[in-house]
């Protein structure tokens, strides 16, 4: 089980373009890259690593119900975390998100729980 401390946050939510001379590009939003950041540093201690089809189920606690996330958008900013931290090596192998839901508000201390398990 792990545990991703801070409130989860969609890697859509806001997105920025911004150019470089005559090239645009299309960034997530700057809430979401301080997202992305404090779980990295929290999985450096992750020792699980999954190749392979994976199942995962997430619980998400947020801290309050302003600008209240899709899930979806959760589910996919999750993926790619867990991708880019190399717990999982290809987010194109969850074949499962059962039992995945936002569970409410905990204000004190919003966080995502994450099971990961090898599908068979």
């Amino acid at each position: 089980m792990i545990i991703l401390h801070g409130r989860p946050t969609t890697k859509k939510n806001s997105s920025r373009v911004v150019r470089c001379g005559k090239l645009t590009k299309v960034l997530p939003s700057k809430a979401y890259e301080g997202y992305e950041e404090d779980c990295l540093w929290q999985l450096k201690s992750c020792r699980e690593k999954y190749e392979g089809p994976v199942r995962i189920k997430v619980l998400y606690w947020m801290r309050d119900r302003r600008s209240w996330p899709d899930l979806v958008g959760l589910m996919q900013a999750t993926a790619d975390i867990l991708e880019k931290a190399g717990v999982i090596d290809n987010d194109k192998n969850i074949v499962s998100w059962d039992g995945t839901h936002i569970v409410g508000v905990d204000r004190s201390k919003p966080r995502a729980l994450i099971e990961i398990e090898k599908a068979v």
